[in-house]
């Protein structure tokens, strides 16, 4: 969906209620200034769903989960592509848009999903498995995108699954949504043993603290959440299966076992919605800030690049995804 910024009124009127009047003076000047940038550098910002609110709500022209910032880049008229959220997002913007520049604020943004599996560890798997097509998610490195067949995300990744019309699969990485997929379909899964060190806090004792604290709260969890934390759930889904939930069913009290930030935004387009903030925050998303999201527009950095050979095999797989 696109963060559409409110037409004759404040932007601090829409995230009034969770950010707090006080520290809105920190945010103000960055926000004019980059509002000023994109329209001087033909820009766009996108913004991953765990961003802050002063970046998701007040300077981003498009936001959404992994899969929603992969569909929309695809179609973006800019010439600067600024990605608020981690690099393999912006690597991903980058193998689908490639002659636009693809900007990352902050090249430590990475990500424990990323960081568990290397290209040389896919080119292993097949070794060990020949013949089995390997489906990785979209939380990694373009270098082991290129070595895969096709990519998912947590939003498709059993339509993905299904789509290759196989007895068995390879998964990569993240264990847990191998196994909450693996639940949901007949096609054997192997699994990798990443994990998501965001998600992997979860237990199932949280949801049931949180059920004894908040009686009648309904429960969302992530499908990178290990398995006995989405049985106890209500409803497992991505983060834009979960916003939608909490738009269609409009729970009077919900809890999102997911990112931090998640709930806050969310919680602005539902205020008849109580949100209960159990609060595992992502170090990686959080690198990204409106002071390193102007220096990237302002001084041109961080550009990513890829090489060619590698962006074309893994854009064969990113595009494979998107056709699923």
């Amino acid at each position: 969906m696109s963060a559409m910024l409110p037409s004759g009124a404040s932007l601090y009127d829409r995230v009034r209620r969770v950010i707090p009047l006080i520290e809105w003076p920190t945010f103000s000047d960055d926000i004019d200034a980059i509002l000023g940038l994109k329209r001087q550098r033909n820009a766009v910002i996108l913004a991953h769903n765990y961003q802050t609110p002063e970046i998701f709500h007040c300077v981003a022209d498009i936001v959404g989960d992994s899969l929603a910032l992969a569909r929309k880049a695809m179609a973006v008229e800019a010439d600067v592509i600024v990605l608020a959220g981690v690099h393999f997002m912006a690597e991903t913007a980058k193998l689908l848009n490639p002659e636009k520049t693809v900007l990352i604020p902050d090249l430590k943004a990475g990500c424990s999903l990323a960081d568990s599996i290397t290209a040389a560890d896919v080119r292993l798997l097949r070794q060990r498995y020949p013949g089995v097509p390997v489906v990785t998610y979209v939380n990694t490195s373009v270098e082991v995108k290129a070595e895969s067949d096709i990519c998912c995300t947590s939003g498709n990744a059993k339509a993905v699954v299904e789509s290759l019309g196989v007895a068995r699969v390879i998964m990569l990485p993240d264990e847990y949504l191998a196994q909450n997929i693996a639940a949901q379909t007949d096609v054997e899964i192997i699994a990798w043993k990443g994990h998501c060190e965001v998600h992997e806090r979860f237990t199932p004792a949280d949801i049931r603290q949180l059920r004894e604290d908040h009686p009648g709260v309904t429960v969302l969890a992530h499908p990178e959440c290990p398995p006995d934390v989405v049985a106890e759930a209500d409803f497992s889904g991505s983060t834009a299966a979960m916003s939608d939930y909490v738009g269609s069913q409009k729970p009077p009290r919900v809890v999102l076992m997911t990112e931090c930030s998640m709930s806050d935004n969310v919680s602005v387009e539902h205020p008849d919605v109580e949100f209960i903030r159990p609060c595992n925050l992502c170090p990686h998303m959080k690198r990204i800030t409106l002071a390193n999201i102007r220096a990237a527009l302002e001084r041109n950095r961080h550009e990513v690049t890829i090489e060619p050979e590698i962006a074309g095999r893994a854009r064969l797989a990113v595009e494979r995804m998107l056709s699923v």
